[in-house]
């Protein structure tokens, strides 16, 4: 794993979530995407080198709707960024990790990724990240 590529932050209201990151951060998020295929609205800060996504659901069958239920707003999961993402997977599959996909899917920020169940890393649900290339 190379580095912490950010930490996501599950919400309720993303616009509210924006205003308080914005006045807390001292910057404006500068991307907002959904993403379909989690069922999630995001919003990206930068502090310095580190990133702060918020997620809020866009559906209630979505895994962050069933967080935010569960748990309330909070700390959703860490984010790393690896190198080669189908690697990376087979490394932890090999150390007994559980991973939560069997294959890299589209994420938000233009990246391919992973979560690994939070029952094997003490309740911390972990994304790995991988920079898709850029379309030419």
């Amino acid at each position: 794993m190379l580095k912490i590529e950010h930490i996501g932050i599950a919400v309720h209201d993303l616009e509210e979530a924006e205003k308080l990151y914005e006045k807390l951060l001292g910057s404006p998020s500068y991307k907002r995407e959904e993403v379909e295929s989690e069922k999630v609205v995001t919003s990206f800060f930068r502090s310095g080198p580190n990133k702060v996504e918020l997620l809020a659901a866009t559906e209630e069958s979505s895994a962050i709707h069933k967080y935010l239920e569960k748990k309330g707003e909070g700390i959703h999961h860490i984010a790393f960024a690896v190198e080669n993402i189908r690697a990376e997977m087979a490394r932890l599959k090999a150390e007994g990790f559980t991973l939560l996909n069997d294959e890299p899917k589209p994420g938000a920020d233009n990246k391919l990724i992973c979560f690994v169940h939070p029952k094997g890393t003490r309740g911390v649900l972990i994304e790995l990240c991988q920079e898709r290339p850029h379309p030419q």
